[in-house]
């Protein structure tokens, strides 16, 4: 009995040192989303006032008419919809044939150029920025909605991730596609793909929550504000010397809304897509 209360009680401490580590991770993840709408209702003396205050002394809603004043939050808004779209369009197309025949075709130097791939995804994404500048440039493409989506044609991490999934796949389903008359494509596009859609959710989620924040790329493609994306424009709040920060705050929640909103709808993808890629 005196081993069997023990071991109820070490159980208990051990739920009750879990819930608080989680409690406590959750309230430190909150914390900047709580202080960014605190901002956003304060007054510039208050957000740069040291020893900070938490609660503003009067809500000011004018903090938001400022945001939108300043910035076009529509065309904002349409330009990220349409480079999301478009990017998330992309690494699932060409992710999905490329990481299909890397995982089940048989060619040429076919290992140098996953090795190729490889390579591009263990370097840092900027130091691409000056040559896709320069080749955008020079079509003439600056300053418009395949400047934002240039990069994102072809995704290196969605190539490798499917590559991944598509070898998880038995040959033995391919061989038997092949046998009811179906050539390589329709094997892919009919048998292969289909089986993927964890995987392809998951890419489609990640390459949407990056390209949301993408801000190198668009703040240097785009210099016309009636161009930019959310994070770009938004950049275009910060002062060289000072900083509102209740307005940039302001148009930071503005800006976080859309991705709220789907998140809302689509929680239960989001969850299932992430998960997703740890349970291969």
């Amino acid at each position: 009995m005196k081993k069997s209360a023990s071991m109820e009680r070490s159980k208990t401490t051990a739920k009750i040192l879990t819930y608080a580590v989680l409690i406590l991770g959750a309230i430190i993840m909150i914390f900047p989303f709580v202080w960014m709408i605190l901002t956003s209702s304060k007054t510039v003396p208050e957000s740069m006032q040291i020893p900070p205050t938490i609660f503003p002394a009067q809500i000011m809603l004018d903090n938001f008419k400022d945001a939108i004043a300043s910035l076009p939050f529509l065309h904002l808004y349409f330009n990220t919809g349409l480079m999301v779209f478009f990017r998330v369009v992309c690494a699932v197309v060409f992710s999905s044939m490329a990481g299909y025949a890397f995982a089940k075709l048989h060619f040429r130097g076919k290992n140098l150029l996953f090795g190729i791939v490889l390579i591009q995804m263990s370097l840092p994404s900027q130091i691409f920025i000056i040559p896709q500048y320069q080749m955008v440039a020079k079509m003439g493409l600056a300053n418009t909605i395949f400047a934002l989506v240039f990069p994102g044609i072809v995704s290196a991490f969605g190539t490798f991730f499917l590559r991944q999934t598509y070898m998880g796949i038995p040959v033995e389903i391919g061989e038997a596609a092949y046998l009811d008359g179906c050539n390589q494509f329709q094997t892919f596009y009919k048998v292969m793909f289909p089986l993927t859609g964890t995987s392809v959710a998951a890419l489609t989620i990640f390459t949407a929550v990056f390209a949301y924040g993408d801000l190198m790329w668009p703040l240097v493609v785009n210099s016309d504000l009636k161009m930019m994306t959310l994070s770009s424009g938004l950049a275009t709040l910060r002062g060289q010397f000072t900083t509102n920060f209740p307005v940039l705050m302001a148009g930071s929640l503005l800006a976080m809304l859309p991705m709220v909103i789907l998140y809302m709808i689509f929680q239960r993808q989001f969850i299932e897509g992430i998960a997703s890629t740890g349970g291969k």
